[in-house]
């Protein structure tokens, strides 16, 4: 009797079917145990990388089904990330804003403050602000950005009239604040904000309960705020895509998503791998936004323009 042939599993056209569908079905991931959804949200524009061993095989075994079934995570990458690459940015603009985490260690805090001023923003808003880098800022910064307010380790520096400056309550220590500004064109309520760190730990997994929390509590004081002109700022330790943040995204307009070219991470500086830096806005209209060359901190600044 003749034995049956056996008929191999297309190993390599399985992966690219299961590596697309995960790539489309990645809010379905659970976020238990150890915010897991959060984790892969947070670098999933890096899943492309694991197209190329996909790829690389097609291309060995010269195998037109092998290159075809690629086509299936690699048009699913494109599915959601696709737009990221183009540039969406315009002329013009007027209204300009710089965030930066400045970095409690910056050996060089003044010439941080230089570098940000030399953008000719209107808006400054800097996180991680330690005492000796605080008294840098204000000393370094010119004479334009007269109108400041500092909370705890956040603060914003404008060449606009401040107004009802006051700390927002998103932790136990002040890492939020609210002003509003007086423009030529109206007013324009600035939030700055710096939430919770996060980690990767083999016991907890990716610890992001603080981040959220302190998200959530920041994203109600946008809500419940009646500006008609809102600009969020800071470092929000977490990506646009991660689950965790969605409070903070669903009402507002990220200034890199709508009018930025590329990914633009942020951190860390010497080597980006995400962006966790974020320019929002309500009510505004981005034109540009991109990131500015590294200073002292382990983040990169963000920029953003808009009209009214």
């Amino acid at each position: 009797m003749t034995p049956k042939r056996r008929v191999p599993v297309p190993w390599p056209a399985v992966a690219s079917a299961l590596y697309a569908a995960a790539l489309l079905a990645h809010p379905l991931i659970p976020n238990t145990p150890g915010n897991l959804g959060s984790l892969v949200e947070t670098f999933l524009p890096w899943s492309a990388v694991a197209i190329l061993p996909l790829l690389a095989h097609a291309l060995l075994r010269r195998s037109a089904p092998a290159l075809f079934a690629v086509l299936l995570p690699t048009l699913a990458w494109l599915t959601l990330f696709g737009t990221t690459l183009t540039d969406k940015a315009e002329p013009g603009g007027d209204l300009t804003v710089v965030s930066h985490n400045v970095g409690a260690d910056n050996p060089d805090p003044a010439a941080t403050a230089r570098a940000l001023a030399a953008t000719g923003a209107q808006i400054i808003a800097v996180q991680e602000l330690s005492d000796a880098t605080r008294d840098a800022f204000r000393r370094a910064l010119p004479a334009r950005y007269r109108h400041h307010t500092v909370q705890g380790g956040v603060g914003l520096w404008s060449t606009y009239r401040m107004t009802a400056a006051e700390p927002v309550d998103i932790m136990p220590w002040p890492r939020a604040l609210r002003a509003t500004l007086t423009t030529p064109k109206g007013p324009v309520t600035v939030y700055v904000a710096h939430l919770a760190s996060v980690r990767v730990t083999p016991g907890s997994g990716f610890t992001t309960t603080a981040r959220d929390t302190a998200a959530d509590l920041l994203a109600d004081a946008i809500d419940q705020d009646p500006s008609a002109r809102t600009l969020v700022l800071g470092d929000f330790n977490g990506t646009t895509t991660d689950r965790g943040l969605s409070p903070l995204f669903h009402d507002t307009t990220s200034a890199h998503r709508a009018a930025g070219a590329g990914f633009g991470f942020t951190w860390p500086a010497a080597f980006p791998l995400t962006r966790i830096d974020h320019i929002l806005t309500r009510g505004l209209r981005p034109t540009s936004a991109t990131t500015l060359p590294t200073t002292g901190s382990d983040h990169l600044p963000v920029t953003a323009s808009f009209t009214f």
